[in-house]
């Protein structure tokens, strides 16, 4: 009873570290230092999809501020019941059932999760370079790219935002968000990559 006891603690304790928030979630510089792992799979999925990582980072962040079990919010009926959410987005990149579904039919990565970040990435990466393939949007253009994230391929063609002025404004806040880690990121790029050398 006890060995089991200190197993669970364990695997809870696991379990946590994991999925903690990075403390400083508008520096790309100290959430990659402070999370391992992240630079490498920010990395490989930009070298993968071609999407920079400053830009799927700076997705990531207005979609879910690096929460890995991100969801909107549950509204409630009268007050007291918990309703239907507004939507199946979840995890760090707030993909849908659908096109997650999508996304592991087509990519064939059966083992991935909406709540790991390097799937996350992966997600984010092949989604753009979608983007990028039917739709013609540079993958260096991180407001269009964001708009396409936002409104899916159909309702980017059919430029359902312009009815959205709020989206519009959202996208151009990503890019700005994506140029301020562009700029932190090529400060620390080279500590990034001899650290993650080392691991490696």
């Amino acid at each position: 009873m006890k060995n089991l006891i200190i197993c669970l603690s364990a695997l809870f304790c696991l379990c946590s570290c994991t999925a903690t928030t990075p403390k400083s979630t508008g520096n790309i510089c100290r959430i990659f230092k402070e999370k391992d792992n992240w630079y490498s799979d920010a990395k490989e999925s930009s070298e993968k999809w071609g999407v920079p990582i400053h830009i799927s980072m700076a997705i990531m962040h207005q979609e879910s501020r690096f929460v890995a079990d991100a969801q909107p919010p549950r509204p409630w009926l009268l007050g007291i019941i918990p309703w239907f959410r507004s939507s199946s987005a979840y995890g760090y990149a707030q993909a849908q059932d659908g096109t997650w579904d999508d996304y592991l039919n087509k990519h064939g990565n059966w083992g991935a999760d909406r709540d790991d970040f390097a799937d996350a990435c992966d997600f984010i990466g092949w989604y753009c370079a979608i983007s990028n393939k039917k739709l013609g949007i540079p993958l260096w253009d991180t407001k269009k790219l964001y708009l396409a994230y936002h409104e899916g391929h159909g309702g980017y063609k059919r430029k359902t935002y312009l009815k959205k002025p709020w989206l519009i404004n959202t996208a151009k806040k990503v890019a700005k968000k994506s140029q301020q880690f562009n700029k932190q990121l090529s400060s620390c790029k080279d500590e990034l990559e001899s650290t993650s050398w080392f691991f490696w």
